[in-house]
Protein backbone atom coordinates (compact mmCIF):
# COMPACT_ATOMS: atom_id res chain seq x y z
CA UNK A 1 0.00 0.00 0.00
CA UNK A 2 1.62 3.41 -0.71
CA UNK A 3 1.43 6.08 1.38
CA UNK A 4 2.00 10.07 1.24
CA UNK A 5 2.46 11.81 4.28
CA UNK A 6 0.95 15.64 4.31
CA UNK A 7 2.30 18.10 7.22
CA UNK A 8 4.78 20.28 8.26
CA UNK A 9 8.16 18.97 7.43
CA UNK A 10 9.86 20.41 11.16
CA UNK A 11 8.09 18.60 12.86
CA UNK A 12 6.60 15.49 11.28
CA UNK A 13 9.43 14.07 9.24
CA UNK A 14 10.92 12.48 11.77
CA UNK A 15 7.66 10.51 12.28
CA UNK A 16 8.01 8.11 9.04
CA UNK A 17 9.05 5.34 7.66
CA UNK A 18 12.43 5.32 5.18
CA UNK A 19 11.87 6.65 1.47
CA UNK A 20 8.40 7.91 2.12
CA UNK A 21 6.79 10.16 0.37
CA UNK A 22 6.09 13.73 2.18
CA UNK A 23 4.23 16.49 1.19
CA UNK A 24 4.97 19.83 3.08
CA UNK A 25 1.47 21.66 3.52
CA UNK A 26 0.52 24.01 6.43
CA UNK A 27 -2.99 25.30 7.79
CA UNK A 28 -4.37 28.48 6.24
CA UNK A 29 -1.71 27.94 3.05
CA UNK A 30 -2.74 27.33 -0.64
CA UNK A 31 -3.87 23.95 -0.96
CA UNK A 32 -3.73 23.56 -4.73
CA UNK A 33 0.12 22.77 -4.70
CA UNK A 34 -0.29 20.29 -1.78
CA UNK A 35 -2.99 18.54 -3.56
CA UNK A 36 -1.29 18.40 -6.94
CA UNK A 37 2.08 16.43 -5.34
CA UNK A 38 -0.37 14.45 -4.12
CA UNK A 39 -2.22 13.55 -6.68
CA UNK A 40 0.35 12.99 -8.95
CA UNK A 41 2.01 10.39 -6.43
CA UNK A 42 -0.94 8.20 -7.22
CA UNK A 43 -0.82 7.14 -3.86
CA UNK A 44 -3.35 4.66 -2.19
CA UNK A 45 -3.84 6.13 1.44
CA UNK A 46 -3.02 9.76 2.29
CA UNK A 47 -2.13 10.33 6.13
CA UNK A 48 -2.63 14.18 7.15
CA UNK A 49 -0.62 15.16 10.54
CA UNK A 50 -3.36 17.79 12.29
CA UNK A 51 -6.36 16.84 9.69
CA UNK A 52 -8.02 20.48 10.56
CA UNK A 53 -4.89 21.67 8.09
CA UNK A 54 -6.75 20.41 4.87
CA UNK A 55 -9.49 22.76 3.40
CA UNK A 56 -13.05 21.41 3.46
CA UNK A 57 -13.74 19.42 0.72
CA UNK A 58 -9.90 18.91 -0.94
CA UNK A 59 -9.58 15.27 -0.92
CA UNK A 60 -13.27 15.10 -1.98
CA UNK A 61 -12.85 12.99 -5.24
CA UNK A 62 -9.01 11.86 -4.46
CA UNK A 63 -9.22 8.04 -4.97
CA UNK A 64 -7.16 7.50 -2.19
CA UNK A 65 -8.09 6.40 1.60
CA UNK A 66 -7.19 9.16 4.08
CA UNK A 67 -6.66 9.20 7.59
CA UNK A 68 -6.34 11.97 10.27
CA UNK A 69 -3.45 11.79 12.67
CA UNK A 70 -4.19 14.26 15.62
CA UNK A 71 -1.40 15.55 16.95
CA UNK A 72 -2.11 17.68 19.71
CA UNK A 73 -3.23 17.39 23.63
CA UNK A 74 -6.89 18.09 23.87
CA UNK A 75 -8.73 18.39 27.18
CA UNK A 76 -9.24 15.66 29.56
CA UNK A 77 -12.98 16.07 31.44
CA UNK A 78 -14.30 19.65 32.07
CA UNK A 79 -11.31 20.68 34.08
CA UNK A 80 -9.65 21.74 30.28
CA UNK A 81 -6.54 24.30 30.66
CA UNK A 82 -6.76 26.77 27.91
CA UNK A 83 -4.26 26.11 25.83
CA UNK A 84 -6.07 22.46 25.26
CA UNK A 85 -9.49 23.89 24.33
CA UNK A 86 -7.72 26.47 21.97
CA UNK A 87 -6.51 23.18 20.38
CA UNK A 88 -9.53 20.84 20.28
CA UNK A 89 -11.04 24.26 18.62
CA UNK A 90 -8.06 24.08 15.81
CA UNK A 91 -9.45 20.28 15.30
CA UNK A 92 -13.34 20.54 15.43
CA UNK A 93 -12.14 22.76 12.16
CA UNK A 94 -11.74 19.38 10.57
CA UNK A 95 -13.62 18.37 7.99
CA UNK A 96 -14.14 14.68 9.29
CA UNK A 97 -16.35 14.18 5.55
CA UNK A 98 -13.22 13.78 3.93
CA UNK A 99 -11.06 11.44 6.18
CA UNK A 100 -12.05 7.38 6.60
CA UNK A 101 -10.20 7.43 10.03
CA UNK A 102 -9.27 9.58 12.40
CA UNK A 103 -6.21 8.73 14.58
CA UNK A 104 -5.19 11.06 17.94
CA UNK A 105 -1.93 10.04 20.00
CA UNK A 106 -4.04 10.50 23.22
CA UNK A 107 -6.55 7.82 24.23
CA UNK A 108 -7.60 10.02 27.52
CA UNK A 109 -8.91 13.14 25.16
CA UNK A 110 -10.47 10.98 22.53
CA UNK A 111 -13.89 11.63 24.04
CA UNK A 112 -13.27 15.01 23.85
CA UNK A 113 -12.70 14.75 20.23
CA UNK A 114 -15.81 12.98 19.13
CA UNK A 115 -17.63 15.32 21.23
CA UNK A 116 -16.27 18.07 18.80
CA UNK A 117 -17.60 16.43 15.71
CA UNK A 118 -14.00 14.56 15.45
CA UNK A 119 -14.53 10.72 16.01
CA UNK A 120 -11.39 8.92 16.80
CA UNK A 121 -10.91 5.51 15.08
CA UNK A 122 -8.13 4.30 17.61
CA UNK A 123 -4.86 5.64 18.91
CA UNK A 124 -1.43 5.50 19.09
CA UNK A 125 1.83 7.85 19.72
CA UNK A 126 3.73 9.28 16.75
CA UNK A 127 5.89 6.53 15.62
CA UNK A 128 9.72 7.51 14.94
CA UNK A 129 11.56 7.53 11.63
CA UNK A 130 14.40 4.77 10.87
CA UNK A 131 17.37 7.33 10.75
CA UNK A 132 16.55 8.67 14.09
CA UNK A 133 17.65 5.59 15.80
CA UNK A 134 20.50 5.38 17.13
CA UNK A 135 23.65 3.45 19.75
CA UNK A 136 23.61 3.92 23.10
CA UNK A 137 27.13 6.12 23.42
CA UNK A 138 29.54 6.27 26.09
CA UNK A 139 28.28 9.49 28.31
CA UNK A 140 30.38 12.61 28.40
CA UNK A 141 31.97 14.27 31.11
CA UNK A 142 30.25 16.50 31.92
CA UNK A 143 27.08 15.59 29.45
CA UNK A 144 25.32 17.65 27.11
CA UNK A 145 22.45 18.71 27.68
CA UNK A 146 19.42 19.35 25.49
CA UNK A 147 15.65 20.68 25.37
CA UNK A 148 14.23 20.97 22.34
CA UNK A 149 10.77 23.01 22.42
CA UNK A 150 9.84 26.87 22.25
CA UNK A 151 9.63 28.71 25.14
CA UNK A 152 6.31 29.27 27.90
CA UNK A 153 6.41 30.62 31.20
CA UNK A 154 5.72 26.60 32.58
CA UNK A 155 8.65 25.82 30.86
CA UNK A 156 11.12 28.21 31.65
CA UNK A 157 10.01 28.26 35.19
CA UNK A 158 11.06 24.32 35.08
CA UNK A 159 14.44 25.01 33.12
CA UNK A 160 15.39 28.17 35.28
CA UNK A 161 17.69 27.23 37.75
CA UNK A 162 19.15 24.34 35.17
CA UNK A 163 20.16 27.16 32.91
CA UNK A 164 21.47 29.45 35.79
CA UNK A 165 23.90 25.79 37.06
CA UNK A 166 24.59 23.71 34.06
CA UNK A 167 25.59 24.24 30.40
CA UNK A 168 21.77 23.48 28.78
CA UNK A 169 21.61 24.22 25.21
CA UNK A 170 17.87 24.88 24.18
CA UNK A 171 16.79 24.66 20.77
CA UNK A 172 13.41 26.74 20.67
CA UNK A 173 12.44 26.06 16.82
CA UNK A 174 12.03 22.58 15.18
CA UNK A 175 14.53 21.22 13.52
CA UNK A 176 14.31 18.17 11.21
CA UNK A 177 16.64 16.58 8.52
CA UNK A 178 20.24 16.33 8.62
CA UNK A 179 20.43 19.15 11.57
CA UNK A 180 18.09 16.84 13.46
CA UNK A 181 21.01 14.40 13.08
CA UNK A 182 23.64 16.56 14.15
CA UNK A 183 22.11 18.27 16.89
CA UNK A 184 20.97 14.44 18.84
CA UNK A 185 24.57 13.10 18.10
CA UNK A 186 25.62 16.20 20.13
CA UNK A 187 23.33 15.24 23.02
CA UNK A 188 23.76 12.99 26.06
CA UNK A 189 20.64 13.86 28.22
CA UNK A 190 17.46 15.16 27.05
CA UNK A 191 14.49 17.01 28.98
CA UNK A 192 11.46 16.64 28.31
CA UNK A 193 9.04 19.54 29.72
CA UNK A 194 4.82 20.03 28.85
CA UNK A 195 3.94 23.07 26.92
CA UNK A 196 1.50 24.00 29.79
CA UNK A 197 1.00 22.92 33.20
CA UNK A 198 -0.98 19.93 32.53
CA UNK A 199 -0.14 15.80 31.84
CA UNK A 200 0.61 15.09 28.03
CA UNK A 201 2.78 12.64 26.46
CA UNK A 202 5.73 14.31 24.10
CA UNK A 203 6.65 12.83 20.69
CA UNK A 204 10.34 13.89 21.68
CA UNK A 205 10.30 11.17 24.27
CA UNK A 206 10.60 8.61 21.89
CA UNK A 207 12.81 10.73 19.65
CA UNK A 208 15.45 11.15 22.22
CA UNK A 209 14.95 7.31 23.35
CA UNK A 210 15.58 6.18 19.67
CA UNK A 211 18.78 8.42 19.34
CA UNK A 212 20.12 6.46 22.60
CA UNK A 213 19.71 9.63 25.13
CA UNK A 214 18.94 9.43 28.63
CA UNK A 215 15.44 10.80 29.51
CA UNK A 216 14.57 12.75 31.99
CA UNK A 217 10.79 14.10 31.89
CA UNK A 218 7.77 15.83 33.77
CA UNK A 219 5.53 12.74 34.21
CA UNK A 220 4.44 11.47 31.06
CA UNK A 221 0.49 10.57 30.60
CA UNK A 222 -0.55 7.97 29.17
CA UNK A 223 2.99 6.70 29.52
CA UNK A 224 2.12 4.40 26.24
CA UNK A 225 4.06 1.55 27.57
CA UNK A 226 7.17 3.76 29.09
CA UNK A 227 7.86 2.62 32.83
CA UNK A 228 9.65 5.93 34.27
CA UNK A 229 12.26 4.59 36.41
CA UNK A 230 13.15 1.83 34.35
CA UNK A 231 12.58 3.72 31.01
CA UNK A 232 13.33 7.08 31.63
CA UNK A 233 13.91 9.29 34.59
CA UNK A 234 10.77 11.23 35.82
CA UNK A 235 11.07 14.65 37.62
CA UNK A 236 8.11 15.41 39.51
CA UNK A 237 9.34 19.01 40.18
CA UNK A 238 11.97 21.72 39.19
CA UNK A 239 13.95 20.55 41.86
CA UNK A 240 14.05 17.20 41.28
CA UNK A 241 15.08 17.79 37.64
CA UNK A 242 18.32 19.66 39.08
CA UNK A 243 18.92 17.05 41.42
CA UNK A 244 18.99 14.27 38.77
CA UNK A 245 21.40 16.42 36.41
CA UNK A 246 23.68 16.68 39.50
CA UNK A 247 23.77 13.08 40.78
CA UNK A 248 24.31 12.46 36.73
CA UNK A 249 27.40 15.05 37.01
CA UNK A 250 28.71 13.22 39.82
CA UNK A 251 28.24 9.92 39.13
CA UNK A 252 28.05 9.68 35.11
CA UNK A 253 26.95 5.76 35.09
CA UNK A 254 24.39 5.99 37.29
CA UNK A 255 21.43 6.26 34.95
CA UNK A 256 23.26 3.60 32.34
CA UNK A 257 20.67 0.90 32.32
CA UNK A 258 17.74 3.29 32.38
CA UNK A 259 18.93 4.77 28.95
CA UNK A 260 19.51 1.36 27.60
CA UNK A 261 16.36 -0.48 27.99
CA UNK A 262 14.42 3.13 27.04
CA UNK A 263 16.40 2.22 23.78
CA UNK A 264 15.08 -1.05 23.31
CA UNK A 265 11.72 0.16 24.78
CA UNK A 266 11.32 2.09 21.65
CA UNK A 267 11.61 0.27 19.18
CA UNK A 268 8.02 -0.52 19.35
CA UNK A 269 7.57 2.56 17.77
CA UNK A 270 10.13 2.34 14.48
CA UNK A 271 7.88 4.03 11.78
CA UNK A 272 8.69 0.89 9.82
CA UNK A 273 7.20 -1.44 11.84
CA UNK A 274 4.43 0.90 13.10
CA UNK A 275 2.50 2.23 9.55
CA UNK A 276 2.62 -0.98 7.85
CA UNK A 277 0.41 -2.25 10.22
CA UNK A 278 -1.41 0.38 10.79
CA UNK A 279 -2.36 1.01 7.22
CA UNK A 280 -3.14 -2.45 6.36
CA UNK A 281 -5.65 -2.31 9.24
CA UNK A 282 -6.84 0.99 7.78
CA UNK A 283 -7.94 -0.62 4.46
CA UNK A 284 -9.64 -3.54 6.54
CA UNK A 285 -11.22 -1.65 8.66
CA UNK A 286 -12.93 0.56 6.24
CA UNK A 287 -13.65 -2.87 3.97
CA UNK A 288 -15.82 -4.20 6.67
CA UNK A 289 -17.37 -1.11 7.95
CA UNK A 290 -17.34 1.25 5.55
CA UNK A 291 -16.30 5.00 5.86
CA UNK A 292 -17.01 7.94 7.14
CA UNK A 293 -16.74 10.04 3.83
CA UNK A 294 -19.05 11.73 1.90
CA UNK A 295 -20.29 9.84 -0.79
CA UNK A 296 -18.45 12.15 -3.32
CA UNK A 297 -15.20 11.92 -1.21
CA UNK A 298 -13.67 9.21 -2.85
CA UNK A 299 -14.04 8.11 -6.69
CA UNK A 300 -12.99 4.35 -6.49
CA UNK A 301 -11.16 2.47 -3.47
CA UNK A 302 -8.32 1.17 -3.71
CA UNK A 303 -7.76 -2.18 -4.31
Amino acid sequence: MRAVYVGQSQYFTSCVPPGADFVDHRGGADAGPMLRAVRALEPDVVVVFRPEIVPAGAFDGLPALTLGFNTEPLPRGTDAHPDQLWRLGELAQTDTGQFDRIITFDPLSAQAAHAAGVPVWRSLPLPVADGLYGEVRPMRHPPRLLFLGYSTDHRERWLMDVKHHFDLLHVAHGVHGQRLHDLFARTDVAINLHVEPYPSFENRVCLHLAAGHLVLSEPLSPTHGLEPGLDYVECETPRTLVEAIVSLRAYPGIFDAVRRRGRRKVEQFRASRVWPRVLADLGRDVAAFGTQRRKTARTTRPA
